[in-house]
């Protein structure tokens, strides 16, 4: 089930260039009481019924937008621990809240917006149907699972990313956890069946991974890369962006130096820096990344998200244009 594992190849001969980024602000009537006024952490975009939707990680609400650069509107979820809808350190709830990470959308059109998993809190998953109704799952067996997959999760599990591929559910671990006495932290990738998964999701047995492949990302200025999102390419092969972040756990955040975008092809990575508007190379902490339906005459487009990692400052969201891979 574990294959050996994959080294990324860093090209220098491709380009990936975020364009037209923007800061994602919600419509006056757009949010509901106790919400904030923008995005506040931008860690997953999909798009889904018709539309954008970007996964906070410490807010209790999804933001909706019909294309990159449209008004916001929220989607409330359930209250959080002790009736809470916004989570942060500066708040002193940092440790209640859900950390959804990840999510991808369902052939019957449900999106799923996964926890981390980083701690028993973060093991509950989101499920919202087309009209908006909204599900909650208590996955700790799923989690439970994933975390005894010492190959998977490494010292500390950390989903940051989730898609569907054909007929899997591919979930991405980044391995950014501190080491332990009895394991190192990981970056993989673990294929679950989709048939299995959505069973499991309405009320079945918990799957297993069918498949697993550590991977080895590299480093930016001696910072390792981990996964942060992922998307599936209409080919089969699966795209994805890493950060360096230079932080000691899954817990705590830390100064970004570097980002890439990259490539799965049957167990080859390759990868590329992401630079900005003016060519250098990006200081975003890239977290949601999608397939755009409407593609360049040259290269891929993506839609891509990032956290800013404060709560005062808006996510971010903007075109990925790639050449050359």
């Amino acid at each position: 089930m574990t294959a050996t594992r994959a080294v990324a190849v860093h090209r220098h001969d491709a380009t990936a260039r975020l364009i037209g980024p923007h800061s994602l602000h919600v419509a006056a009537e757009g949010h509901g009481p106790g919400l904030p006024t923008h995005v506040q952490a931008g860690s997953a975009v999909r798009h889904w019924n018709g539309g954008l939707v970007v996964i906070q990680d410490d807010v209790q609400a999804l933001a909706l937008t019909e294309q990159p650069g449209a008004q916001v509107t929220l989607l409330p979820l359930p209250a959080g621990p002790d009736g809470a809808l916004v989570f942060g350190e500066h708040l002193g709830n940092k440790a209640g809240k859900l950390d959804r990470e990840a999510a991808l959308v369902l052939p019957d059109g449900r999106l799923v917006a996964l926890g981390s998993g980083s701690t028993d809190q973060r093991q509950r998953i989101v499920v919202v149907a087309v009209d908006h109704t909204v599900r909650l799952v208590d996955a700790s067996d799923l989690y439970a699972m994933l975390r005894g997959t010492v190959a998977f999760a490494g010292s500390e599990l950390n989903i940051e990313g989730a898609t569907v591929s054909g007929s899997s559910v591919v979930l991405f671990q980044r391995g950014n956890g501190a080491t332990t006495a009895t394991a190192e932290p990981v970056d993989a990738i673990g294929w679950i069946g989709l048939d299995r998964f959505v069973a499991w999701l309405d009320g079945g047995a918990v799957p297993v991974l069918d498949r697993v492949l550590p991977v080895a990302l590299g480093s930016v200025a001696g910072v390792p890369l981990s996964f942060t999102d992922a998307t599936a390419l209409p080919d089969g092969r699966l795209a994805f962006i890493a950060v360096a972040e230079d932080s000691p756990d899954t817990y705590r955040d830390g100064a970004v130096v570097g980002c890439r975008f990259g490539v799965l092809d049957g167990d080859a990575l390759v990868c590329v820096d992401v630079l900005d508007e003016d060519g250098a190379p990006s200081g975003l902490k890239l977290e949601g990344i999608d397939w755009c339906p409407a593609q360049p005459e040259r290269g891929w487009a993506f839609v891509v998200v990032a956290d800013m990692d404060d709560h005062t400052v808006p996510a971010t969201m903007a075109t990925l244009l790639v050449e050359g891979l």
